[in-house]
Parts: C-alpha cells; sequence; structure tokens
C-alpha cells in the first residue's frame, strides 16, 4: 500500500471521523495549481492524466517529507 502521509488535518476522533489523508490534501492542492497555471483544464474533461499529474505531485511530497 502506498505511503498516503497519514491525516492531513486530524479531528482527534480519528475511529469515527479520520479526515482526508495528507496525500489527498497535496493532490487537491496540487491540482488547483495545475487548473490554474493551464486554465483552458478547467473547460473540458480533465481526463485521467491531469488526475495522474496531481497524484504524482502528491506523491513526490511525501516522499520529499520522509527524507527529513
Amino acid at each position: 500500500m502506498k505511503d498516503d502521509g497519514g491525516f492531513a488535518f486530524p479531528t482527534g476522533d480519528q475511529h469515527n471521523d479520520p479526515g482526508m489523508t495528507l496525500r489527498d490534501w497535496f493532490a487537491g492542492m496540487a491540482l488547483q495549481g495545475i487548473l490554474a497555471s493551464h486554465p483552458h483544464r478547467s473547460t473540458k474533461d480533465p481526463g485521467d492524466d491531469t488526475a495522474h499529474e496531481a497524484c504524482a505531485w502528491a506523491d513526490r511530497m511525501i516522499k520529499e517529507r520522509q527524507k527529513s
């Protein structure tokens, strides 16, 4: 299983509401940047490559965090 970085915003009650993973949050932030820098992407079907790119950036951030 791929490292998801744990919870991005732990609620304290992680058994009932664990929240999103850090990987999900990183991917969402990357997606914002991708769409903001390429506005034409947001007016058409994004396809798998846009989501793949956002997830690849998230994975890279998780990997970089593990170095420290």
